[in-house]
């Protein structure tokens, strides 16, 4: 259990938030790096961290902070996409199972979250979903592998669907836990909302979606806790007493520049929906290319999207599985369950790395 930091890893937080300039300040890569070794330990199988260098992609020095799980195995690889302000860290309770003892597993802070590098993408939605495929295109080069299955939640699924509609070679099978950015904008939910509620949001939009965070400087992490201690709760049946990390842990993700954020947002019109919805674009993936999507009983994500896909594609490779007694989080709210579906999944479909 090794963590390889590249030395020019510092340079990496630079231009972090106002706040995290004051001395009493609680904001710092050294906490983020902190935070994420204590989630590590409840990680029984051997891996390593380190950063991948991606070379110029958006910036001229782009690098993927990297959890490598069981690398020397020769079964299909699997590649962790993690959702929005979130990072690595939270897949603590799922890398074992995953991996089984028997396939690597790879998971990486996409670009702009977590301790990857944080550069200023574009403001334009195509190119900014092009930057984070390419990003994510590179990283496969620079790890080599060749085919991999690929398990994206949140807006990580939406990545997932973006790169496997580009590069549908190198996926062997997508997996959507809980996808972001699939269904076209809902007038009729937009007409309910009340008109406060509407000037409220106009008048913040210009903003990233998590600046209060930053905002309340050396509080930030005690407004994560507690307004967010639902999260916490989830990762108590593994982390016990040490579940309150998560909360320390996703502050510091979300306490460093908000790039990865700010691209987000160039992505998203309305309250939250995709400019640029997936439903739109999933006849563009191709049909060889295996999905399945995982819905949690209680999401507040549209889970009929997964059945129109499968309707359209004429059940095609696709299955749509929902588990009981979770919600958006479905990775953590019934973990035991939903590391068994994906171990599942990958026993389906194996095949041996070639030396």
């Amino acid at each position: 259990m090794t963590e390889v930091i590249d030395s020019e890893a510092s340079s990496i937080y630079r231009g972090c938030s106002f706040w995290s300039w004051f001395p009493w300040s609680s904001m710092s890569w050294k906490c983020l790096q902190e935070a994420e070794r204590k989630l590590f330990a409840f990680v029984q199988s051997p891996y390593r961290t380190r950063y991948v260098n991606l070379g110029p992609v958006v910036e001229q020095e782009d690098k993927i902070w990297t959890l490598e799980v069981n690398t020397e195995k020769r079964e299909t690889p699997v590649v962790l996409l993690h959702g929005f302000g979130a990072g690595i860290g939270l897949w603590c309770m799922n890398v074992d199972k995953i991996s089984n003892n028997r396939r690597p597993v790879y998971a990486m802070d996409l670009l702009g979250f977590g301790r990857s590098s944080r550069p200023k993408f574009s403001t334009d939605p195509e190119q900014v979903e092009r930057q984070f495929v390419n990003a994510i295109e590179k990283w496969r080069s620079e790890i080599k592998l060749e085919k991999f299955i690929l398990l994206g939640h949140s807006f990580g699924g939406y990545l997932a669907t973006a790169y496997s509609i580009q590069h549908p070679e190198r996926v062997h099978h997508l997996i959507l836990a809980d996808p972001w950015g699939f269904p076209e904008e809902n007038k009729n939910i937009k007409s309910k909302i009340p008109w406060w509620a509407k000037g409220l949001f106009y008048a913040l939009k210009s903003l990233n979606p998590l600046w209060p965070v930053r905002f309340a400087g050396p509080y930030g992490q005690w407004l994560v806790t507690n307004l967010r201690s639902d999260i916490l709760k989830k990762f108590e049946p593994v982390l016990g007493e040490q579940s309150t990390v998560i909360g320390e842990y996703i502050y510091q993700c979300n306490s460093q520049r908000a790039t990865g954020e700010s691209a987000f947002t160039s992505l998203v019109t309305g309250f939250g929906w995709a400019k640029n919805p997936m439903i739109k674009r999933i006849h563009d993936l191709d049909k060889r290319v295996p999905i399945t999507f995982i819905y949690g009983q209680n999401t507040w994500m549209d889970q009929s999207i997964g059945q129109k896909i499968k309707l359209e594609r004429e059940n095609n490779f696709v299955q749509v599985e929902t588990i009981p007694n979770a919600g958006h989080h479905v990775f953590a709210d019934q973990f035991e369950v939903f590391n068994n579906l994906v171990d599942k999944i990958c026993k389906e479909n194996v095949i041996e790395i070639e030396e």
